[in-house]
């Protein structure tokens, strides 16, 4: 039989720094990531000193300004990042997405005053940021939240409850969209909420099917007074800044989900090579075969996808609608790969001795974060025909 030990992914990249990279992330991965994986997620363990890690490691603000600590890295780079973080464990992986979403609105639309007060230690000095939009009545229709913002002099006094907020609770800084004005998406600003803001507290994490070491959880906001030193971008743009960093967002998840999806992979592949059934091993009929290499066309169309996308991204042209696709195909990829995964392993895949149940569990959540699958084609709709009639 020939060797079927798996290989890392070959990889595209555009220097010998991003190369250096992907091995630094291996490295890590492998070491301080992968053997205590399946054991800290079924515990519901969140690996915070990872993440400290990943920050003294330069890993936590790649496609930042190094200027503030960031690591001037394009999207093309930064998102296979996620990607070999994911494989490993979709917690870090995520959570690394999530941070980078929650350092957006600073990054992108801050002050220069703003930008050198607080993104140093939000890149590179080991905090853990949260992004702020959902709530419990609002979730595909963000324009609609009511978190309210209401001016006291210099100040702001935030009042609301957000949902579904990784890292919810354990995070040192939150970027909270909050009603200032109108209804609809023209009323609503940002700001930067310290984590240990008077009047803020987290509920009770969720209980999730997946995911148990990410803590998501309610966020209240209860008369939170933020400066208006805090408030990014100008009153009314904070809808826009939202919808602009869930562009960037969807390509993480999207590169978090191939990561899943590979990992799975690689299971049923090793699987398959050592499973003897009818005295051979189960990957020499045809049937199992043909199913691996339409899991691994799969995977590979995803990545190609996302790449895509980010490239646009890097060269300053939209990429909104190439971002929508990205974030569907691969997290519909990564559902029906987990699936054929378990499959593949037959009983041993529906048992927790086998990572192939964790990674299906882990997929179905990247259908529903940053925009529903059903968003992302109403997104991509949008981009072909035009807006629906009201």
């Amino acid at each position: 039989m020939p060797d079927r030990a798996q290989q890392p992914v070959e990889r595209q990249l555009p220097t010998d720094e991003a190369r250096d990279l992907i091995s630094l992330v291996r490295d890590i991965a492998q070491r301080e990531i992968a053997p205590k994986a399946a054991e800290e997620e079924d515990a519901g363990h969140f690996p915070r000193e990872v993440f400290t890690l990943l920050s003294d490691s330069g890993l936590l603000g790649l496609p930042y300004d190094s200027e503030y600590g960031g690591g001037d890295q394009p999207y093309e780079v930064y998102l296979q990042v996620l990607e070999e973080l994911a494989a490993v464990r979709l917690t870090v992986g995520l959570g690394v997405s999530v941070h980078t979403l929650a350092s957006y609105g600073l990054a992108a639309y801050g002050t220069k005053e703003q930008q050198a007060e607080h993104l140093p230690a939000m890149l590179g000095g080991g905090l853990l940021g949260g992004y702020c939009l959902s709530e419990p009545a609002s979730g595909s229709d963000a324009a609609s939240l009511r978190t309210r913002a209401v001016r006291d002099g210099d100040h702001w006094v935030i009042t609301g409850t957000k949902a579904w907020i990784t890292h919810g609770g354990i995070a040192d800084f939150y970027t909270v969209m909050a009603r200032t004005g109108e209804e609809g998406p023209r009323g609503i600003t940002a700001f930067l909420v310290p984590g240990d803001a008077e009047g803020l507290s987290a509920a009770t994490p969720e209980k999730k099917m997946g995911m148990k070491g990410s803590p998501t959880a309610q966020i209240h906001l209860d008369g939170v007074r933020v400066p208006d030193t805090r408030r990014l971008g100008d009153e009314g743009q904070g809808f826009g800044i939202a919808l602009s960093a869930l562009d960037s967002g969807r390509l993480g998840i999207a590169a978090c989900a191939i990561g899943v999806a590979q990992a799975a992979l690689d299971e049923a592949v090793s699987y398959a090579g050592e499973r003897r059934q009818f005295g051979r091993p189960i990957a020499d009929f045809q049937g199992l075969r043909f199913m691996l290499a339409d899991m691994a066309t799969r995977i590979e169309a995803g990545r190609a996808l996302y790449l895509a996308a980010a490239r646009l991204r890097d060269a300053g042209r939209p990429f909104a609608k190439q971002a929508a696709m990205a974030k569907l195909h691969c997290t519909d990829t990564a559902m029906r790969v987990t699936t054929d995964a378990v499959q593949v392993l037959g009983g041993y895949g529906y048992t927790a001795d086998f990572p192939a149940e964790r990674y299906m569990r882990e997929a179905k959540v990247l259908q529903i974060v940053e925009g529903t699958n059903q968003i992302q084609r109403m997104v991509i709709a949008r981009h072909l025909v035009g807006p629906e009639e009201r």
